[in-house]
Formats: C-alpha cells, sequence, structure tokens
C-alpha cells in the first residue's frame, strides 16, 4: 500500500456557493472572469459592465444559444461603421456641414 492512498480522499466536486474570480488573456486583452452560483461573466480589465453575461438558466434552457444566433444574424444586417467617423456610410453626420471657402 502507498503511502498517498491514505491520504487521498474521493474525487467530490466543491459547491460553488461563492464568487470565484480568474484573470485571463484573449488575443493580448486582459480579462476577469467571475463565476458565482447565478452564473459566468467576463469583463475586461478595469471596466466595470460585463462586456459577456451568462446564466446557468439560460445555457441549459437553450435561450443562450437562441441570443448568439440572433445576435449573430442582427449583426449581418447592421452596416458597417465608418471607423473615423463612428457612421454608417452615406449616413449623414450629426455635425454641421463646413461653410465652403469663396
Amino acid at each position: 500500500m502507498c503511502p498517498l492512498d491514505e491520504w487521498s480522499a474521493p474525487h467530490v466536486a466543491v459547491v460553488l456557493d461563492k464568487q470565484l474570480k480568474r484573470q485571463i488573456s484573449v488575443d493580448g486583452a486582459e480579462y476577469t472572469v467571475a463565476v458565482d452560483p447565478e452564473g459566468i461573466r467576463l469583463t475586461g480589465k478595469g471596466k466595470r459592465k460585463p462586456e459577456v453575461e451568462l446564466r446557468w438558466h439560460d445555457l441549459l434552457s437553450g435561450e443562450a444559444a437562441m441570443t448568439v444566433a440572433l445576435n449573430a444574424s442582427l449583426s449581418k444586417l447592421q452596416p458597417v461603421r465608418d471607423a473615423a467617423t463612428g457612421q454608417a456610410p452615406g449616413r449623414p453626420s450629426s455635425r454641421a456641414p463646413r461653410k465652403r471657402a469663396r
């Protein structure tokens, strides 16, 4: 009998009763992942508002998959925004037009 056999306990999952936070890096960007009894949140480092929030109930019911599919289909319909102005192409800017020099 190995001495470690005396100390090893059966593998039992630990109940998630409080929030667990970890830091991750995705494509060079830093994020905080928070897992708690209600769900999981992914927040950009230094930010307060989560970029992604998923509730366990939504994941198990299939609502999360429907939300992902809906967001993907809506993003295909939205026009690409101009990086300089932040406006959709062909859409007038909210700023007043400049007067031409005569």
